[in-house]
């Protein structure tokens, strides 16, 4: 949108309303007076030019949002080929601002997906018209293939949009000219017609949505704000499919930066991460999503993945695929997807990895990976407080709910290879393992052996109650066997120190586990309870420390 985004009389401080009679003065009912000459002070010509051939339908026609869709980003992609502009400054490829024909010369404007601004001229009468020189328009009279005229109300077109009251208080001489002339497309005149009836009655004859598309893209080159919540809000309230959900998310930079869109892209968004928040499930799908598409899905925190690594593999792997040029992966990643990566959740072995990635430009490979390390270095509740502090503009430091738990590691190599790692558990995290569940932690690794922890709900070793049981195991690679001492701890009231809860040593094998059933050696309930010395501030905090037998 322009600078205007509201109508004159109508703030947009309800902007999701049901337009009920009476909340402003913009929603009265006019509709008795469109296009009736005895309630109007102008009369509106609508010179309707034949489409550039780049811009006209398919010859079969759009019949689904696919199709239009697929129609809309041909013309796009055949207009960007026709600029010469280095797109790689502008991910956005928000620069048609800059590169529209001078206003003076009155080129129509040939891409309909981007904010044009529409021909607008007084029409000369009696001898002016005689004796005009105006070339500007005369040059290009043997494109329009028919006129429309309409006697409009100037009063009801300026309250509803800034754009007619701009033209209408433009120095027009009252008493001598009182026509307004238009230059539209051909593919652009049933919206207008539906733009200029909902001015007059604020409903809409309409309900497909390729119609309320159409429309909601003259509103916003009109500067009618009333109608592009209208449209954007019966869109809402359509079935979303993947193909709605991406057009939406790809419409014209100026339509998307409109707050009146803001709730239709938000539904997009939330449809495409719920549908998709199982990238593993549907992987072959995602990898063909636009960028749009993918970024809406990284953006959420319900994402379902094994941790954080998984994610930054599926971004490079996408990546590569959809922009094979070094220089134009590294732009996309670096500006687009890189923020919505959550660095300080991967591991350290995989945050190594990062600085090395050819994909990512050296330095903001280095700014990514301190970041990270600078927030695994800090205290629980710092890393708590960091998170709620920037969760408004930006997710980085919120976690995900990750199929393996995050885990920080503590590594030793003298006077022996040992590590201490630490697991976080929420109080509502232990209550959903009842009766018989178990979640798993990220891996970690000492020794080039790769290890993770489990925590059960099972049965104790009488069968006789429920109980919380912690597990050691190692990943499953060939034949290896490691002699390990591991203790397992636990933060406990009042002292909240940490306090040994059970030692032992194992040869592990690939995919062997081995642990205690009863850690706390109390029944769930006890475990579980309001007053349990276990649960600090909502959390559970454990601890396993690893050491080599040589």
């Amino acid at each position: 949108m322009k600078e205007f985004n509201s109508d004159l009389f109508d703030p947009g401080t309800v902007m999701d309303s049901d337009y009920s009679r009476g909340a402003s003065s913009s929603d009265a009912d006019f509709a008795f007076a469109f296009n009736d000459s005895n309630f109007s002070d102008r009369v509106l010509r609508i010179e309707i030019m034949d489409d550039p051939v780049e811009a006209r339908p398919d010859a079969d026609g759009c019949t689904t949002i696919a199709d239009w869709a697929r129609h809309r980003k041909r013309r796009r992609e055949d207009i960007k080929k026709d600029n010469v502009v280095d797109l790689t400054l502008s991910p956005d490829v928000q620069i048609l601002n800059e590169n529209q024909p001078d206003m003076d010369d009155f080129v129509p404007s040939e891409n309909q997906d981007e904010e044009a601004v529409a021909m607008v001229e007084e029409s000369p009468s009696g001898d002016e018209a005689a004796n005009s020189n105006d070339t500007n328009w005369n040059m290009d009279c043997s494109a329009v293939v028919r006129v429309r005229t309409l006697h409009i109300s100037s009063p009801i077109l300026a309250a509803k949009s800034p754009f007619f009251y701009k033209l209408f208080s433009n120095g027009m001489r009252e008493s001598e000219q009182r026509h307004v002339t238009l230059r539209i497309n051909a593919s652009e005149e049933a919206a207008l017609m539906e733009l200029l009836n909902f001015m007059y009655s604020n409903t809409l004859n309409i309900t497909s949505p390729l119609a309320l598309l159409d429309v909601l893209m003259a509103a916003d080159k009109f500067e009618v704000a009333s109608c592009m919540r209208y449209c954007s809000r019966l869109l809402r309230n359509m079935p979303m499919t993947p193909e709605s959900a991406l057009l939406y998310l790809e419409l014209p930079s100026s339509v998307l930066m409109a707050d009146a869109v803001q709730p239709l892209t938000d539904a997009a968004k939330q449809y495409l991460a719920g549908r998709y928040k199982d990238i593993t499930k549907f992987q072959e799908e995602v990898m063909g999503l636009p960028l749009a598409g993918v970024e809406a899905i990284l953006s959420s925190d319900e994402l379902q993945v094994a941790s954080e690594d998984a994610v930054y593999d599926f971004v490079l792997k996408w990546a590569r695929t959809q922009y094979p040029k070094l220089e134009e992966r590294r732009e996309v990643l670096g500006t687009r997807l890189a923020r919505l990566i959550r660095f300080p959740y991967m591991t350290c072995r995989k945050l190594k990895k990062v600085l090395t990635c050819n994909d990512f430009d050296n330095d903001v490979a280095s700014k990514l990976v301190i970041e990270a390390l600078f927030f695994k270095a800090e205290a629980p509740h710092r890393q708590r407080i960091l998170a709620a502090e920037s969760a408004s503009f930006s997710r980085l430091f919120v976690e995900r709910a990750y199929k393996y738990r995050p885990v920080k590691v503590v590594e030793f190599e003298l006077p022996r290879q040992q590590c201490m790692v630490f697991l976080d558990l929420k109080r509502e995290e232990c209550a959903n393992l009842f009766p018989s569940g178990r979640v798993y932690s990220q891996a970690f690794h000492l020794g080039g052996q790769g290890f993770f922890l489990s925590a059960h709900c099972n049965m104790d070793q009488q069968s006789s109650f429920h109980c919380f049981g912690l597990f050691l195991g190692m990943q499953e690679k060939g034949s290896v066997s490691f002699a390990v001492d591991y203790e397992f701890a636990a933060r406990s009231r009042p002292t909240e120190e940490f306090v040994s809860k059970y030692k032992g040593n194992y040869v592990f094998t690939g995919g062997k586990a081995v642990g205690y059933r009863n850690l706390f050696a109390i029944p769930w309930t006890s475990f579980m309870a309001e007053d349990s010395l276990y649960f600090i501030n909502g959390v559970l905090h454990l601890r396993a420390e690893l050491t080599i037998r040589h």
